[in-house]
């Protein structure tokens, strides 16, 4: 028994190897351990390490996730909204639709006047003066119809007018030739095909001489009371500035616009936004510091965002405002962007 003892205290786990042995369960001893843990250090060894991202590769990845960031938050024009209050933030249709409302909301606030600045007693005057005011403004035609009007006051008689003489009244507006070609001609359809009556479709009055749908539009919305949409310069410049549409032709503009309200609001949106264009939202130099509807707008910072600089922006009608004889005053913005008491009011 000394020398098993011995043994024993030498090895202590042999007898619970011989155990193990009997029952079939592996040894477990010292060599046994020792040969797995040299074969995980080798396996570890031989693994490839994995290489630490360089910062060409991470800025790869990062470049790849703003990609793939910015298709997600691509709205129905496919550009993200970011605007003064909401930078880099996406717009679904609902969201823009809820927008473009707001938008129109707020400048009927601002402009409660918004009308034709166009003088016009009937629906013959305002047509013919709609023809006139292209490629000129809207107060030279204001200035220029009393004098043809006077001559000429119904379609009979501007039709049998002699061109050279409305050539002559014409000629402030520009393009007189044109123009005298037009509104003479216009005059003969509404004599021989509508009696000397302006027609209330639009389909009829795209026919006319120098009409289209732009001028159709006019009429219809402001003598006939129809709803249109009036897809001007100013209009196009700031349904795209304020990311309605990114459509640049008339018919598809009229359309994606005509998309987001209800039928009822064409006339007066149109107003609203053309007189915002004219006042405010200018084409080269937008008075965003003094702009009410700047945290609705994408583009704000485009123009002066200055308040003191942008209010020397504004533009006012000085000594009067356009179709005053016949139309109520229009609102302008005091300082801090809310309606003030006319320039010029009677």
């Amino acid at each position: 028994m000394p020398a098993k003892k011995a043994a024993d205290d030498v090895n202590p786990n042999a007898g619970k190897a011989a155990a193990d042995k009997a029952s079939g369960k592996p040894a477990v001893i010292g060599a046994v351990t020792k040969k797995a843990t040299a074969k995980k250090a080798t396996a570890k060894k031989a693994a490839p390490k994995k290489p630490a991202p360089k910062k060409a590769v991470a800025k790869k990845v990062a470049a790849e996730k703003a990609v793939t960031d910015k298709a997600a938050q691509k709205d129905v024009v496919g550009k993200p909204v970011a605007g003064k209050a909401a930078v880099g933030k996406a717009e679904s249709r609902t969201a823009l639709v809820r927008r473009a409302r707001r938008i129109n909301r707020e400048l009927a606030e601002i402009y409660p006047y918004a009308h034709p600045e166009l003088d016009f007693e009937n629906p013959f005057q305002l047509v013919v003066a709609t023809v006139l005011s292209a490629q000129t403004t809207d107060l030279r035609v204001n200035q220029t119809t009393p004098a043809l009007f006077a001559a000429y006051p119904t379609p009979e008689d501007l039709a049998a007018a002699d061109p050279e003489r409305v050539e002559e009244i014409l000629r402030p507006t520009g393009f007189f030739r044109a123009k005298t070609k037009s509104v003479i001609g216009l005059s003969k359809a509404l004599v021989e095909e509508f009696g000397g009556e302006v027609p209330g479709r639009l389909e009829d009055l795209v026919k006319l001489p120098g009409v289209g749908r732009k001028t159709a539009f006019v009429v219809l919305g402001n003598a006939f009371g129809r709803p249109g949409i009036t897809v001007d310069t100013h209009f196009q410049r700031l349904v795209r500035r304020w990311r309605w549409t990114e459509q640049t032709e008339p018919d598809k503009i009229e359309a994606a616009v005509g998309a987001l309200f209800p039928k009822s609001e064409w006339t007066m949106l149109s107003h609203h936004v053309i007189f915002h264009g004219r006042r405010i939202c200018h084409a080269r130099k937008p008075a965003c510091g003094a702009c009410p509807i700047a945290p609705l707008c994408p583009a704000y910072g485009e123009g002066e965002t200055d308040p003191e600089k942008a209010r020397k922006l504004l533009k006012y009608e000085k000594g009067g405002f356009p179709g005053q004889r016949l139309n109520p005053p229009q609102a302008y913005l005091d300082a801090g962007g809310r309606p003030a008491p006319p320039l010029g009011a009677e």
